[in-house]
């Protein structure tokens, strides 16, 4: 482990995430024992509305500059259309790398495959599987207006739920989301190790 910064109150390295991978994050990052570490989220919902998700990452940059060695961005681009990278590519900061959230829990390897198999596959994740209702039905009004889930959801042939974690209740929540979009599901078992990877392939602590 790297020395300390001299004030001890200041964490060398910020990583500024998407809410919907907190859980997982932290979890990775206490297992390895990865302190001097602070992690910002930005709300996961902004998914539905990828044009914040830019200037959000900027601000929170603006704001931490100063106070630690090291700003890394666990993001993928997250329909921001390349937006997210050239702003990044301003501040020297690195993120995570990959598309998705999908490919950072699955492995790039392995999503990559996954979508070549199946172009018109919606993924879950265990956050969004248990949010899916809030996130996706109620946010993008199918709840409302049930005629949205086939101009939203029309061209997608499968579901696969991308597990991070072996429980029967994110299971059902999986298999609810499936049955609402009227969509075949398939689990895949990813476990942490996939995401834990993707954070050592990035500089996670300022030399």
């Amino acid at each position: 482990m790297n020395t300390p910064a001299v004030n001890a109150e200041v964490k060398q390295t910020l990583v500024i995430a998407c809410g919907a991978l907190a859980h997982e994050l932290v979890e990775v990052l206490d297992a390895n024992r990865w302190s001097q570490i602070e992690v910002q989220c930005l709300p996961a919902h902004w998914h539905n509305t990828p044009d914040k998700i830019t200037p959000g990452v900027e601000q929170k940059i603006i704001e931490n500059q100063e106070q630690f060695d090291n700003i890394i961005v666990a993001y993928g681009d997250c329909g921001t259309g390349g937006k997210l990278d050239r702003m990044l590519e301003k501040y020297d900061v690195e993120r995570l790398p990959g598309d998705h959230c999908y490919s950072f829990y699955s492995g790039d390897d392995v999503f990559k495959q996954l979508a070549h198999d199946e172009i018109g596959t919606f993924y879950l994740t265990d956050y969004l599987a248990w949010h899916f209702d809030r996130l996706i039905l109620e946010d993008l009004g199918i709840k409302k207006h049930p005629e949205l889930r086939d101009m939203y959801f029309g061209n997608y042939t499968k579901m696969v739920y991308l597990a991070q974690t072996h429980n029967d209740a994110r299971l059902k929540d999986a298999q609810a989301a499936a049955e609402s979009l009227q969509l075949p599901l398939t689990v895949h078992n990813t476990g942490l190790q996939p995401f834990e990877q993707s954070l050592r392939g990035i500089k996670i602590v300022a030399h």
